[in-house]
């Protein structure tokens, strides 16, 4: 992901804990091509990529002061990059306007073509699935997904409480993710628009 170091690191990333933004802009400089790089693996969206980027950085500055315990910064802005790329697909996975522009990078990327991406065959491996998930799991994720119901509104409905309902649905993702990613090995922005998007 980075390239190694030929200047002195640890005396930049002093300075910039001091406040020294000359300082953070070598840093930002030297890694920013490698930070870049790695989040256009998970996102597939240059512009997008982009603003993670800025965000990563932007974290970095903002918790300088914060950075005193820190043995290696090359591994923590890698920890930094990983953790906020997988936030920002979290989060894109809530916005169809988001996500359908890392989707639209992906079939790109991947050279696929229409008539693919539209077939059934994701819908109907999801269907198969769901099929085989314990009956009140299966009952919460359709109306949490599919009746785009609030956990609120699925626990008045069923008479059960908001964390049971919570937890059925992190037990019901876990194992349709699992599934998607194993049997269709398919990556993790694919495997969100997968659930999210098709069940819709």
């Amino acid at each position: 992901m980075f390239i190694e170091t030929p200047f002195n690191e640890k005396e930049l990333v002093h300075r910039m804990k001091e406040g020294d933004e000359k300082a953070f802009g070598l840093l930002y400089d030297h890694y920013r091509a490698g930070v870049n790089a790695f989040v256009l693996r998970w996102v597939h969206s240059a512009a997008i990529a982009e603003d993670i980027t800025q965000e990563v950085f932007i974290k970095i500055w903002e918790s300088r002061e914060r950075m005193a315990e820190i043995q290696s910064f090359k591994n923590y802005l890698f920890i930094v990059t990983r953790n906020h790329t997988l936030n920002a697909l979290k989060k894109a996975s809530r916005s169809k306007a988001a996500f359908s522009e890392i989707f639209r990078h992906y079939r790109q990327t991947q050279n696929m073509t229409e008539d693919e991406m539209q077939s059934k065959e994701y819908l109907l491996f999801i269907r198969s699935r769901l099929e085989m998930l314990p009956p009140r799991s299966r009952e919460v994720f359709q109306l949490c997904r599919e009746n785009t119901r609030s956990y609120e509104e699925v626990a008045r409905e069923l008479g059960i409480s908001r964390n049971a309902v919570k937890n059925r649905m992190v037990y019901s993702m876990k194992i349709l993710k699992d599934a998607v990613q194993k049997e269709m090995g398919l990556t993790l922005p694919i495997i969100i628009y997968v659930i999210f998007f098709f069940l819709q």
